[in-house]
């Protein structure tokens, strides 16, 4: 397990492989269920850390748009936001 002062250190990738880790470990089913619950809530803090670090990438991305013959900055805009 990593302690959470380490998780938040963590880049997205590594992150994402922890927690990709931990479910597998999870769907094995061959976990006591204390370590379950602690595994569990350790998946919950990548998670929000995943969200979060998406969350701020998405703000610094700017598409370049031609309007008129020039090039212009437009905020991201989700397919989501889209809908």
């Amino acid at each position: 397990m990593v302690k959470e002062k380490e998780i938040t250190k963590l880049s997205f990738e590594e992150a994402m492989d922890q927690l990709e880790q931990l479910v597998a470990k999870l769907e094995d089913g061959d976990v006591p269920l204390e370590q379950a619950i602690d595994l569990f809530q350790e998946g919950m803090k990548l998670s929000h850390l995943c969200s979060q670090k998406l969350e701020q990438v998405e703000r610094k991305i700017e598409m370049l748009v031609e309007e008129n013959g020039a090039l212009s900055k437009k905020p991201f805009i989700s397919a989501a936001e889209e809908a």
